[in-house]
């Protein structure tokens, strides 16, 4: 198992008056990390949504430790904790080099277009088993 590494550097309009990265960025960052493992494991969201399924955020928890500023390059490393028949857990890392700057886990649940969870295809359970760290 290996996490998934994602790339990105902070833009101007995401600081907030102190020069650091706005808090609500950092959502938007670790979403897009996940957004992108899954469309590297073949599960693009727009292909998955005209399937008829979605996977919906349902807990998210972060820590932040140290600012990201303007200028740095940050890695994001997602794995994935578990996978069970509707629900999945997710730990992510925000790196700076090799200081850690945020983490988030979340749990998210398969649903259908009506909100009423649904199980996870198995061919995505394969897909994300080199994320899979449980």
């Amino acid at each position: 198992m290996t996490a998934h590494r994602y790339r990105l550097s902070p833009r101007f309009y995401e600081l907030d008056p102190y020069g650091h990265v706005n808090h609500t960025a950092y959502l938007q960052y670790f979403e897009t990390a996940r957004v992108e493992l899954l469309r590297e494991v073949g599960f693009d969201l727009v292909e998955m949504e005209r399937a008829g399924v979605m996977i919906v955020v349902v807990d998210l928890q972060v820590r932040f430790v140290t600012p990201a500023t303007l200028g740095d390059e940050l890695v994001i490393e997602t794995e994935v904790v578990e996978t069970r028949r509707v629900s999945t857990r997710w730990r992510q890392r925000m790196l700076r080099g090799e200081e850690l700057i945020a983490a988030q886990e979340l749990s998210a649940a398969m649903t259908n277009r009506d909100g009423r969870p649904t199980r996870f295809d198995p061919k995505l359970v394969e897909a994300l088993e080199r994320f899979t760290i449980g």
